[in-house]
């Protein structure tokens, strides 16, 4: 058991009922919650002072903070974090959203196309700021040739069954010769033809541990490159579709949060750590949620993400979807919405294959 679902259980009736109903009023209304508010409709009949004395505990214990200008009190990241283990109450799916995610996929045949909808059906629905990373290529490699530009440059050119061509600059190790680039190019055509890159990557690696001997070293030391160009310097060739930024700045936004937001547009725009986004997902199936801090992709801006992978027709992981907002995102409403829009997803990209 956790710490923190350790200090929830430790909370008695009261306690957990004020600290429920501050997190909840937060995140509704993005206001401290006072005392008063809470004694309106709480469940006993409880004074105001008593109210506040339960307050004091909970900010004494880090679960709730007091802003300066308020006398009312805020939940802080740990509160946070404890309410959304312990006390969330996940909703259904409405009809509504459901019906405007499905509509948003659209006929066309580019998987592109249609992610680029669903992540405007999905920012729409959300009226948060959506990211849906769009799958590599998944056909099967016709060829492969490695193209030399300068001692210090080099490019794969890799030609899928499906006609669709990938140009990917990287450097190569050093001493490359016409003649060791053609034996790499040869060595890995053999082994590629057919297979995915994903296949591909697993049957090169068994092919070196056998062929080692066969292979120039500088072929092998090409071919181990480019072993990295594909599964990790191609992310450049994932595409992370980020629509709704404008959902995040508000008529009621403080002051005090633009220069957040601004941290996070920045963020976004240079669209950095890519792979991580996909690594956040990969510790388990189903949704994810990262609040302010927690979340290393967007930490300087103290945002949440709510996010889920998707996978293919195999169950590997493809690829993932998510909305990313202030901490006071309705993360009952929000979850199981990135949730179904995960598994629109991955059905429609494993139908199209």
């Amino acid at each position: 058991m956790s710490d923190k679902s350790a200090l929830l259980n430790e909370l008695n009736d009261r306690s957990r009922e004020v600290f429920r109903r501050v997190v909840e009023g937060y995140l509704q209304n993005g206001e401290p919650v006072g005392s008063r508010t809470l004694t309106r409709d709480f469940s006993e009949k409880v004074s105001a002072a008593t109210i506040r004395n339960v307050m004091a505990d909970l900010e004494y214990l880090g679960l709730l903070g007091s802003p300066h200008t308020s006398a009312g009190r805020i939940p802080t990241q740990t509160g946070l974090r404890m309410f959304v283990d312990g006390l969330l109450e996940v909703s259904d799916l409405t009809q509504d959203d459901r019906v405007k995610l499905d509509q948003s996929t659209g006929n066309s045949s580019d998987v592109g196309d249609m992610l680029d909808r669903i992540s405007t059906a999905l920012s729409g629905v959300t009226q948060g700021a959506s990211l849906v990373l769009a799958p590599k290529h998944e056909a099967p490699v016709k060829h492969i040739e490695f193209v030399s530009l300068s001692p210090d440059r080099a490019l794969v050119v890799l030609v899928f069954a499906d006609g669709h061509v990938e140009n990917r600059l990287f450097t190569p190790p050093i001493g490359q010769t016409p003649s060791s680039m053609r034996e790499a190019a040869n060595f890995l055509n053999a082994i590629m033809a057919g297979h995915t890159l994903i296949e591909a990557r697993k049957l090169v690696e068994q092919e070196i541990k056998k062929r080692r001997q066969e292979l120039d070293s500088l072929a092998q030391e090409l071919v181990e490159t480019g072993m990295v160009v594909w599964e990790n310097s191609g992310e450049r060739n994932e595409r992370l579709i980020v629509r709704g930024r404008s959902n995040l700045i508000g008529d009621d936004t403080a002051e005090t949060e633009l220069d957040r937001i601004k941290n996070l547009f920045d963020d976004l725009e240079r669209k950095r750590d890519i792979a991580d986004f996909l690594e956040l997902t990969q510790s388990g199936d189903g949704v994810r949620i990262f609040i302010g801090s927690e979340n290393k992709l967007f930490s300087l801006s103290g945002s949440s993400l709510v996010v889920s992978p998707y996978m293919n027709a195999e169950r590997q992981i493809i690829g993932a979807v998510g909305v990313i907002g202030p901490t006071r995102l309705n993360y009952g409403r929000i979850v199981p919405i990135v949730d179904y829009t995960a598994q629109l997803v991955g059905k429609l990209i494993a139908d199209r294959r």
